[in-house]
């Protein structure tokens, strides 16, 4: 089984899990598209520079470039969590430049929780969705709206995790709760 990120879920509110994630480690690469996902597998099986693998995580996180301005090569950025326990300081080196070693503070984040396959269209209607459950429950936008995808290529995709989700801020009332 693989391991999946720790989260703490602070609330439910309507469709949407509003969660509290600790700090995490993460490796990451920037504008590749999908042959990021392929940098990103040869680092955790080996390519770094203690030849060490690591365990695969889940989820594997994608932001895409909003298409706002004029955009020419970026493509986006994705993710894979490093395993709990791991620092900046204890993550092998990657081999590949492209690959960066990044700490992501303790958040908050609203997602929202959907099955089946995964597309660009399926991503801005769920997009779409989770912002206006965040709307609706009043709470502010802080991130850009990223991607989670929790299962491997060969699991039906009928039984496929996904989510959206961005980072949130609560209000003052809320913080002082949890």
């Amino acid at each position: 089984m693989v391991e999946q990120a720790k989260y703490e879920v602070l609330e439910k509110i309507g469709r949407i899990e509003i969660r509290r994630y600790p700090r995490l480690v993460i490796a990451r690469v920037d504008g590749y598209g999908d042959g990021g996902f392929n940098l990103l597998f040869r680092f955790i099986t080996g390519n770094n520079r203690q030849k060490s693998d690591i365990a695969m995580t889940a989820p594997v996180v994608s932001e895409e470039i909003a298409m706002t301005a004029p955009v020419l090569s970026e493509k986006g950025s994705i993710a894979f969590i490093m395993p709990e326990g791991f620092t900046l300081e204890t993550t092998p080196e990657p081999l590949d430049d492209r690959v960066k070693i990044v700490e992501v503070s303790e958040r908050v984040v609203a997602a929202l929780r959907f099955s089946g396959r995964w597309s660009n269209s399926i991503f801005q209607k769920k997009t779409e969705e989770l912002l206006a459950e965040i709307e609706k429950a009043g709470l502010k936008v802080v991130g850009q709206v990223f991607s989670m995808r929790y299962n491997g290529p060969f699991t039906p995709w009928f039984l496929r995790r996904n989510e959206v989700a961005t980072e949130v801020e609560l209000p003052q009332a809320a913080l002082n709760a949890t």
